[in-house]
């Protein structure tokens, strides 16, 4: 008797192929892997059957061994010695301020600053269905002992930030090192943060106050900020719990509705790209975050002129 094999390509997933039309499936017993066709960093590929669902209020998945050993110790490498204090956005103005509500070190990369990153950056969009351009740069985050960030949402409560690329939609944790005890990602208001089971001598108290995902090197955590309508999502308030053993590095990305490529520039063209730009330049955001102020070598920034760089 003849045997027939059938696959069933969802409808999204035809969308998908406008996007990557030179990737390749491979099945094989073991498992049904997605190459990348711009040569994923050290041959890496996407692995779907790594991906386990573990919320959905919030839509919250995990992806085991999503980074390679390889991968985690080179983004540690280039990050370590440009390690400034974290900042967050303040709520009503946008800009980037010191708070007690983050104690983390952290430092943003470029956008596909080497062929790592770049494969790094072509397996989240394959993962996540959302294009490379409406991700932010990876911020690399170093965590030592007592350090944390309180639970917040990463969506924006300021338009200042929502006027760049809209709200952001979804967040990749990476954790690029294991943490002996604690550093737990939280989310507090999850559904089902009281059906997980926590030992006493496996969780910290703070990971005992909603569902926990562990950081383990070369796992990644997606979850999203907004619900499949667009409306942003309380329940996706999380945190990261205070390390009390060992140190913890992760990498994360955000990623905005809509594109979040700085703009073309010419020199016949000098103008800023956001109405706070002037407030933001006399307070010294210009020295201080001069990659999104003013610009790099992979592209301008978005407040040149209030800068005085063009």
């Amino acid at each position: 008797m003849g045997f027939q094999f059938r696959v069933l390509i969802p409808p999204y997933f035809l969308c998908f192929l406008l996007f990557f039309p030179n990737f390749s499936i491979q099945f094989s017993r073991r498992a049904s892997v997605i190459r990348l066709p711009n040569g994923d960093s050290y041959g890496h590929p996407f692995d779907p059957t790594r991906v386990t669902q573990i919320s959905w209020h919030p839509r919250a998945f995990l992806y085991r061994n999503f980074l390679t050993d390889a991968e985690c110790d080179h983004l540690i490498k280039i990050a370590k010695d440009k390690l400034e204090k974290s900042m967050v956005a303040d709520n009503e103005s946008g800009k980037s301020i010191e708070s007690e509500v983050r104690t983390s070190s952290g430092m943003f990369l470029n956008k596909a600053q080497d062929e790592v990153v770049a494969g790094i950056e072509s397996r989240i969009s394959v993962w996540t269905f959302l294009p490379v351009e409406n991700g932010e740069s990876m911020q690399i985050l170093h965590y030592e002992n007592g350090q944390k960030y309180e639970p917040h949402w990463d969506y924006f409560h300021d338009k200042a930030n929502q006027a760049l690329g809209g709200h952001r939609i979804a967040t990749i944790l990476m954790y690029l090192s294991n943490v002996q005890k604690g550093g737990e990602t939280v989310f507090p208001e999850s559904e089902i943060k009281e059906s997980q089971p926590k030992g006493d001598e496996d969780w910290s108290e703070c990971a005992k106050k909603g569902y926990a995902v562990k950081p383990k090197k070369g796992d990644a955590l997606l979850f999203f900020s907004l619900h499949p309508n667009a409306t942003t999502d309380v329940l996706s308030l999380h945190g990261s719990c205070p390390v009390i053993e060992g140190e913890k590095w992760s990498a994360t990305k955000w990623i905005h509705v809509k594109n979040f490529d700085r703009p073309e520039y010419t020199s016949d063209d000098c103008k800023d790209e956001n109405d706070s730009c002037s407030a933001w330049a006399a307070t010294g955001e210009c020295t201080k975050n001069p990659v999104y102020m003013v610009g790099s070598a992979e592209g301008a920034g978005y407040c040149r002129k209030s800068c005085k760089a063009c």
